[in-house]
This record gives C-alpha cells, sequence and structure tokens, in this order.
C-alpha cells in the first residue's frame, strides 16, 4: 500500500489546468501555433512535473490542440487553400520528421539540468523569431527552384529537432520559415504550420514512447484530459477570434511572454 502511494501522481488543481489549457490553447488557434512553448513553463513551474515528464505531456496536449486548430480555423482558412500548397508541406516535413525523431532521442538522455537550461534558451530564441517575424507579410520568395527545396528541407530539420527537445509543435519557427522563405500570408501560414506540425509531432511522440517516462501519462490521466479539455475549448475560441485580433499586437506580446517563461524555467531547480 504504501508503494502504491509513493508512485501515485501527486495532487495537481484541475480548475488551473482547465484554465491554462484554455488560455494557450486559444493563442494556438488563434496564431496557428500547438500553444506548448506557453504550457511547458507551467508545467515545470506551477505544476511541478520534471522536464522530461513535462515535454511529453505537453507533446500530448499540443497534438490536441494542433489537430483541433486546424479545423477550427478553416472558416477563414479553408481545407483547400491548405491542400494546393502541398509541395510546401512536402518540402518541410521531409527534414521535421528526421530532426523530430533525433531530437526525440537526444532528449531522453539527457540530463534534467541540461534539458532546462536547453529549454530555456531556446525558449528565447523562439521569442527573438517572432520578433523578426513581426510584420512580415506575404512577397516575392528569396529563392526559387532546388535552392530553396534545399533551404526547406535545412529549415525542416532543424524545426523538428527544436519540436522535439521542447515537446512543442513547431509553429513558432514554422511560421516565420513559410512567410520569410516560401511568402506565404500569415494566416495561411499558419495553418499550414499546422498540417506540418501534425505529423512531425507524432514522429517525436513515437520516439518519446520507448522511454519510461512516457508512463507520466498513465499516471496524470486525470489531469492530461482536462486541461487538454480546456485547451480544445481554447481552440475553438481563438479560431472564431482569427482575423480579428491584430498580429501587430500579439506577436510582441507573445514574444515578452516566452522571455518571461525563459527566465522562470532557467532558475527552476
Amino acid at each position: 500500500m504504501m508503494q502504491d502511494t509513493a508512485n501515485a501522481a501527486p495532487a495537481r488543481n484541475l480548475p488551473m489546468a482547465f484554465g491554462g489549457g484554455a488560455v494557450i490553447g486559444s493563442l494556438g488557434g488563434l496564431i496557428g501555433l500547438g500553444g506548448a512553448e506557453f504550457r511547458l513553463p507551467l508545467l515545470i513551474g506551477t505544476f511541478r512535473f520534471a522536464p522530461l515528464e513535462a515535454v511529453i505531456l505537453n507533446k500530448a496536449m499540443s497534438l490536441i490542440v494542433v489537430a483541433t486548430a486546424l479545423i477550427f480555423r478553416t472558416k477563414s482558412v479553408p481545407f483547400e487553400a491548405v491542400a494546393a500548397h502541398w509541395p510546401i508541406i512536402l518540402n518541410l516535413l521531409t527534414g521535421s520528421l528526421i530532426g523530430a525523431w533525433f531530437g526525440a532521442g537526444w532528449a531522453v538522455r539527457a540530463k534534467s539540468e541540461t534539458l532546462y537550461k536547453v529549454i530555456a534558451v531556446l525558449l528565447v530564441a523562439i521569442a527573438a523569431v517572432l520578433l523578426f517575424c513581426h510584420g512580415s507579410s506575404a512577397g516575392q520568395p528569396p529563392l526559387a527552384g532546388t535552392a530553396q527545396l534545399v533551404a526547406g528541407i535545412v529549415a525542416g530539420l532543424a524545426i523538428g529537432i527544436v519540436a522535439s527537445l521542447l515537446g512543442v509543435a513547431g509553429g513558432e519557427l514554422l511560421i516565420p520559415t513559410l512567410v520569410l522563405l516560401f511568402g506565404t500570408d500569415i494566416k495561411l501560414a499558419g495553418s499550414l504550420s499546422l498540417a506540418v506540425s501534425l505529423p512531425t509531432m507524432l514522429v517525436g511522440f513515437t520516439r518519446y514512447s520507448r522511454d519510461q517516462s512516457f508512463a507520466v501519462l498513465g499516471r496524470n490521466r486525470t489531469f492530461l484530459l482536462v486541461m487538454a479539455l480546456g485547451s480544445i475549448c481554447g481552440t475553438l475560441v481563438g479560431g472564431l477570434l482569427l482575423g480579428i485580433v491584430p498580429g501587430s499586437v500579439l506577436l510582441p506580446a507573445l514574444a515578452a511572454i516566452l522571455v518571461i517563461s525563459a527566465v522562470k524555467v532557467w532558475r527552476h531547480t
């Protein structure tokens, strides 16, 4: 009996889990992200999960957000518009699927202290990318032909690695890549990033399933379901708000939140 109690997951605030999932899900639905970059510091700092456990939980909930956000955004960005850009999706997927597998393999072998620092640095880097993308609009791609194809594969590889290390969907890096490298519209880029993120995350998730830390999903089933339900409600709201909230206001605010989150993760012991 004492052993069962010791192995049981500690009680966690379920209303807070629902609320946090809803807020983060709304950001994901609005911009085209999995919201994991904001959820990860919450899982580590507020709910006190170990880094790798937090990454795995993050990945599971991000999968739900990405899948539902892609559906809820169809009023503004129809499936037909996304499907019409399948060459871009395939180009980025070629690299991101490989990167996701190797990134997840590295994460399960890393020490907790190292993973904390890597997560913090990557959060700051993502914030910088968001600010760099701020104000960008669709235009003429800087590269074409083979050069663009190679650049897309390399970008996808890097994004796949980062996505697995953080347990994120990678949209915060995919969206700037789609806008700057392929010249797509920011709204279309959000939905295209979700289409690339979904299979990339599934590969990383499959790789994590080989590690014993994957059992965190079973031990925290109720917590996972409550936060996932909040996330789905949030993505619905975010999808409805798409086109109302200007990116000129939202992107800098999100970058600031990422920097604050990075500081909290770095200081966590």
